[in-house]
């Protein structure tokens, strides 16, 4: 029985934990192989071993450029070239603009936007050596929406819309193709610390929550899967949402 992704190689930042974890799942699920980038070395390692020869981990700080070529050249090295990249890595630093330090602020743009531009421009070589590929940044419906008290993480995400944007045309001539996938509130750490009360967001924001509830980052992973795979293959410059409904209410 053949899989969606077999013979696909996927690259996929922030690999160890959240969304990233469950689209690592989804890609061997679907036949695919992966290389795991992370900075959380014991969790990336413990889910490499989980998933077997079709993974591999590698320490990945994606503001290095040195990182990512380590990470292009071992899915080179272990599956023959790398046929798609998830920029899936990202932080969230709370703060208005009237409270948010510059290094905070140049913190979320280093991680969120400059490392979607490093994974890019480290992969498309590999990519249009093989006749093309998929590229998928993980953006945010703060990416499409104005919203307060997030003035970095909106700044970021926004960005990583618009550079998926000129990466679709700009790569167009490779056949690799660039979408952007835009989460809503979704059970993972990133908003799911200690002061986290889901019943209590769930009820402040039933009115732009039409299926209420939070999404699950399988849900996410399912739509990655559908932007590496060949049933995309005509599908560049998109923006899709996984929200719920949060972005039309």
């Amino acid at each position: 029985m053949t899989g969606r992704l077999d013979g696909v190689c996927v690259l996929i930042s922030g690999a160890s934990r959240g969304q990233g974890a469950a689209e690592s799942r989804a890609v061997v699920r679907e036949g695919g192989t992966v290389v795991l980038g992370d900075v959380l070395e014991s969790e990336g390692r413990a889910l490499a071993d989980e998933l077997g020869p079709n993974a591999h981990f590698t320490y990945l700080d994606v503001r290095s450029a040195q990182d990512w070529s380590r990470a292009v050249s071992l899915g080179e090295e272990h599956y023959g070239s790398v046929g798609a990249l998830v920029n899936n890595a990202g932080i969230l630093e709370r703060g208005r603009i009237d409270q948010i330090t510059p290094e905070e602020f140049a913190k979320t743009q280093d991680i969120n936007v400059t490392g979607t531009f490093l994974g890019i421009q480290a992969v498309w070589r590999s990519m249009a050596q093989r006749g093309g590929g998929s590229i998928v940044n993980i953006s945010s419906v703060g990416g499409m929406l104005g919203a307060g008290a997030a003035c970095a993480y909106i700044t970021s995400k926004w960005a990583v819309r618009g550079m998926a944007k000129a990466a679709a045309s700009d790569l167009a001539r490779y056949a690799i193709r660039v979408n952007s996938v835009h989460p809503g509130p979704i059970a993972t750490a990133m908003i799911m610390d200690d002061s986290f009360d889901e019943e209590a967001f769930l009820n402040h924001n039933k009115s732009r929550m039409p299926l209420r509830r939070l999404g699950q980052p399988d849900e996410v992973a399912s739509v990655v899967v559908f932007l590496v795979s060949p049933e995309s293959s005509y599908v560049t410059g998109a923006e899709i949402t996984v929200d719920g409904g949060w972005l039309f209410t």
